[in-house]
């Protein structure tokens, strides 16, 4: 079983392995941002309320340096972008922790999302141009891992950082790895650029309109589902440690060990789940219907049960929920992209995680400092309802969609036999 598990990983040329190695480093980096609503608290004692706006901002910036990566491609190409992005990053984690008033930070938050959120979606591209098209899937499952493995060390070692030498060091440990990481990028990896640039009208694409996926309004449905989910699972890094504070008052090493169980997991368990849906061929809608279940149920334990053990379960419910939901909305997306808007759909499809972003802290913080933590767990359980009943209505259109595909088809080998 080990040796299967780890074949997954065999044949991948040296410039994808350095990517692993990056995005592991950058993930585990980022350590500052599961404890930045602990930092706003403690240390610059901010209301619910600012803490809140201040992660609105932390989502905006997403959604801008997401765009701000396609604009980017296109102008530099992705091996600058993603240098780019790390070392602006760099800097700015050192600016951020002399930030220390309301708007300050909102302004400083906005500017570093907006540059580190530019790194991922040209990382993606970049497995295009540094391996085989039949390694593709699995080199993104290899980054996937990497990811996960950076849950895994990030938060435990931002814990330890806290609770030794307090939230000062943290940002500049997180500017280190973000510079460590261009160093590494940029001895290791060499710039591969197209010889040519096709012109769509040579391919014989047509565009109706900047927002034709929009049209696609099972795709749509499909984004209302995702950034439902997306609030869901965001609630760990934003209000939950908040929870183990106030309610519990586990220290920040407690946490961070928490958050890394949702690392340990995911870097077990995620792949081996993937493949096997995948080879059972089992519908991905009802795989994301039972991923969003089982947050659901995270959430509802953390209302009814009130002893500490709740937490390791309700992390337990939410990360596989996450690998049910997450690796399969993906693959979802992707597998509603037309020829030639590709890069719409998926950049689309990211920005509704960003957009989760935005609502789930503000939402989070406002229902605490207004009803409770009771009120918040009970609102975020009704949301996974109401993202199962949309998910229920998707495959209701999929499968209206595809019985009029069927139709088609035989129409058209019916008339064309006729004609004949």
């Amino acid at each position: 079983m080990i040796k299967k598990y780890f074949s997954n990983f065999k044949g991948f040329p040296t410039a994808i392995w350095v990517l692993a190695i990056l995005t592991f480093i950058n993930r585990a980096g980022t350590m500052v941002v599961p404890f930045l609503s602990k930092y706003m608290k403690d240390e610059l004692d901010f209301s619910y309320s600012q803490i809140g706006w201040v992660m609105v901002f932390f989502g905006i910036g997403s959604v801008i340096g997401t765009w701000l990566s396609g604009k980017f491609i296109k102008w530099i190409g992705f091996y600058k972008t993603m240098a780019f992005s790390l070392f602006a990053s760099s800097i700015l984690f050192i600016v951020i922790e002399q930030l220390k008033t309301f708007e300050l930070l909102c302004f400083g938050v906005l500017l570093l999302t907006s540059f580190a959120d530019m790194f991922r979606p040209a990382m993606l591209l970049s497995l295009n141009s540094y391996t085989k098209k039949e390694n593709r899937t699995r080199a993104l499952s290899l980054v996937r891992s990497a990811i996960n493995l950076g849950f895994l060390f990030g938060p435990a070692i931002g814990g330890l950082l806290i609770m030794n030498i307090g939230y000062k060091y943290l940002f500049y440990a997180d500017a280190a790895t973000c510079l460590l990481a261009v160093l590494i990028f940029l001895t290791f990896i060499r710039e591969i650029k197209l010889p040519f640039k096709i012109k769509e009208s040579i391919i014989g694409l047509k565009k109706k309109s900047k927002f034709e996926v929009f049209y696609d309004k099972a795709f749509v449905v499909h984004l209302l589902v995702s950034m439902l989910s997306g609030i869901l699972f965001f609630q760990i890094f934003t209000t939950l440690p908040l929870y183990h504070k106030e309610f519990f008052h586990l220290p920040e090493l407690y946490t961070g060990l928490l958050l890394a169980l949702n690392g340990i997991i995911m870097l077990f368990f995620e792949l081996p789940i993937v493949t096997f849906f995948e080879t059972q061929k089992v519908n991905k809608l009802k795989i994301i219907s039972l991923g969003i279940a089982l947050m659901v149920l995270g959430y509802v334990l953390l209302v009814f049960i009130k002893i500490d053990y709740v937490l390791i379960l309700m992390i337990v419910f939410v990360t596989f929920g996450a690998m049910f939901t997450f690796p399969f909305a993906n693959s979802f997306a992707s597998t509603r992209s037309r020829i030639g808007l590709e890069a719409k759909y998926m950049t689309v499809f990211t920005m509704s995680y960003s957009f989760a972003h935005i609502f789930s802290a503000k939402m989070g913080m406002e229902i605490i400092s207004k009803f409770g933590y009771n009120a918040n767990w009970i609102a975020m359980a009704l949301l996974g309802v109401v993202a199962l009943f949309f998910n229920f209505l998707l495959s209701l259109m999929s499968k209206r969609e595809k019985t009029s595909t069927n139709d088609k088809i035989l129409d058209s080998l019916f008339f064309e036999n006729k004609d004949k």
